[in-house]
């Protein structure tokens, strides 16, 4: 059956997700459609096809453990100069975020990997690009406010045209969370950047 890419991330809702998906790929970005907006649990990892049944039960009973928490989102941040990296930072819900991580990459479970820099929660907005345009994304975006409640994680495979597309939600507590984030990707959104928040 061969490898496939997954990835494991929380997805920002709308009107937020496609908003940051927008300023992305304004700011040169040309991953910005490829990948829908989200906070990562796993970074891309290989795994055997055969094992993703394996992989999907292991997410549900990490699901079936947790419950909704708050998210906000808050600023800007960047992990410049040792990756050319700028994000919207996770200041609610991080250790939320850290605790499920860990459960994902569990030494008992089918996903085990180290990874490359210590987690730290946040929204991409900007990846390997210049550093004028980065600089612009990290002012930019630096009174960027969004707050959600965050009731369920996904499972991600990477197509070969690099495109992540969903395979399948996990919604906490086994049922009942947050309903499922359409996906973004493929063409441009007309959203307005004064979007109201949501509340929890």
């Amino acid at each position: 059956m061969g490898t496939v890419t997954l990835g494991v991330s929380i997805a920002v809702p709308e009107p937020y997700g496609s908003l940051l998906q927008e300023r992305r790929a304004s700011f040169g970005d040309p991953a910005a459609y490829g990948i829908p907006t989200h906070v990562t649990l796993l970074p891309p990892t290989e795994a055997d096809a055969a094992d993703l049944p394996a992989i999907e039960a292991h997410l549900d009973t990490i699901a079936t453990a947790g419950r909704p928490f708050p998210m906000r989102l808050s600023g800007t941040g960047t992990f410049r100069p040792l990756s050319p990296v700028v994000f919207v930072q996770v200041v609610a819900g991080a250790s939320a975020c850290s605790w499920l991580q860990k459960r994902v990459r569990d030494a008992s479970g089918p996903l085990v990997r180290e990874l490359q820099f210590p987690y730290h929660p946040h929204v991409t907005v900007a990846h390997g690009i210049s550093e004028e345009a980065m600089d612009r994304a990290y002012e930019e975006l630096a009174d960027y406010e969004a707050a959600w409640t965050c009731g369920s994680f996904a499972l991600y495979e990477q197509g070969p045209d690099a495109v992540w597309r969903k395979l399948r939600d996990f919604p906490f507590g086994g049922g009942g969370g947050a309903p499922a984030v359409p996906a973004q990707g493929g063409c441009a959104v007309e959203v307005s950047s004064s979007a109201p928040s949501l509340r929890p």
